[in-house]
């Protein structure tokens, strides 16, 4: 079976191995003769950036690079952006690379035209329409992991330095003008990104599908998502150049984010301030709160459970199920067990405690969260 198709969900999609080669063609037909393409300094040092700028700019487009932003991305990498993109006389963005990249270019694309600062954009009620719609570039999302999902997203998450939050800046046009999503892109990923990049994902799609609420949708989206991770993530991890793998994993990546407009949960709750103090991988802080918010959100996930446990064919039933499989996944793939076996302690208990329960993720837990109870979570997973 072919794994190149185009698809028109939730924006177009050019998805297969070797669709790279489409991008000039993209920047043209989406009016963009002069993009910055945005990514991180481990990548700008890469072939396939050298690679892609050669593209450009024999197509006669005036592409500039920028790639000073952090694994999680800050305002102050936005303004920089923002300066360097004006400067160039730049017309559009390229958010090439994973996570970081992605949502620090969209949010570059985004703030472009913008007066008002970064943070006034955060996805608190309303405030979304304070943007001028006429000063959002449009950008192109070409994802370089399989995890996040950003480049089907409609927000940046974005570390505020001042307070050491994360926050999310939402606007409908943020979602970039089109994806090449090319697993070819993923194969020099090591395990260990790939691991966490993938838990990641699963975290979207479990999430979402254990979000209250009606939305079959999104239901459906979640639970095909988490059946590609487990057919194919441990392959992923063990076969880098395994492409079939590769692509499986790329399309769980978006699925997850489509499937999380439902809503996510405590898993993100914790891990948006874990990331933003401690500067830690946000699927690897994902993979390891799993477990504990499972059994934490296990007397109102049940019949979900059930139906999740039967979808994957899992060998125990239900809640304990679940939690077994995910606990054999993290094992396979080399997932510590606790947030202390990556230098987290309980020092600043009740500073994420806190932090957590105003996440926008929080609402969407299946059991309501407090800065108790969030404690105590957090507590656990970090003891084990």
């Amino acid at each position: 079976m072919s794994i190149t198709s185009n698809w028109n969900y939730p924006t177009p999609v050019k998805f297969g191995p070797g669709r790279i080669r489409e991008l000039p063609a993209l920047c043209r037909a989406n009016g963009i003769d002069r993009p910055l393409l945005v990514t991180d300094p481990g990548l700008a040092r890469l072939p396939m950036i050298d690679a892609a700028m050669a593209s450009l700019k024999a197509a006669g487009l005036g592409a500039g690079l920028f790639s000073a932003i952090k694994p999680n991305p800050n305002g102050q990498n936005v303004e920089d952006g923002v300066t360097a993109y004006r400067t160039g006389g730049h017309n559009g963005v390229i958010a090439f690379g994973g996570g970081s990249a992605l949502d620090a270019g969209k949010a570059i694309a985004f703030m472009s035209g913008q007066t008002r600062p970064l943070f006034d954009f955060e996805d608190v009620g309303d405030n979304f329409l304070r943007a001028d719609v006429k000063g959002i570039a449009p950008s192109i999302a070409v994802p370089t992991t399989a995890g996040t999902g950003s480049e089907v997203g409609r927000v940046s998450v974005i570390t505020d330095e001042a307070t050491h939050l994360k926050k999310l800046i939402f606007h409908p046009k943020i979602l970039p003008v089109c994806v090449i999503a090319d697993p070819e892109l993923t194969l020099g990923v090591p395990p260990a990104i790939t691991a966490a990049t993938g838990m990641d994902a699963l975290a979207h799609c479990l999430e979402a599908y254990c979000a209250p609420g009606f939305h079959p949708m999104a239901d459906g989206i979640a639970l095909e998502g988490m059946r590609l991770i487990r057919d194919f993530l441990p392959i992923a991890v063990k076969d880098g150049k395994n492409i079939e793998a590769r692509a499986r994993m790329m399309a769980a990546a978006t699925m997850g984010a489509a499937a999380f407009q439902k809503g996510l949960g405590a898993i993100h709750s914790l891990a948006h301030p874990l990331g933003a103090i401690y500067d830690a991988h946000h699927g690897l802080l994902n993979a390891i709160l799993m477990p504990y918010v499972l059994e934490f959100n296990r007397p109102a996930i049940g019949e979900r459970m059930e139906r999740l446990a039967r979808y994957l064919a899992l060998p125990k039933a239900g809640t304990d199920g679940v939690i077994d499989w995910v606990l054999d996944l993290r094992r396979e793939i080399g997932t510590p067990h606790t947030l202390s076996a990556i230098g987290i302690g309980e020092d600043r208990a009740d500073q994420i405690a806190k932090a957590a329960l105003g996440d926008p993720s929080t609402p969407g837990n299946p059991v309501e969260l407090t800065e108790a109870n969030l404690k105590t979570l957090f507590v656990k997973s970090v003891r084990g």
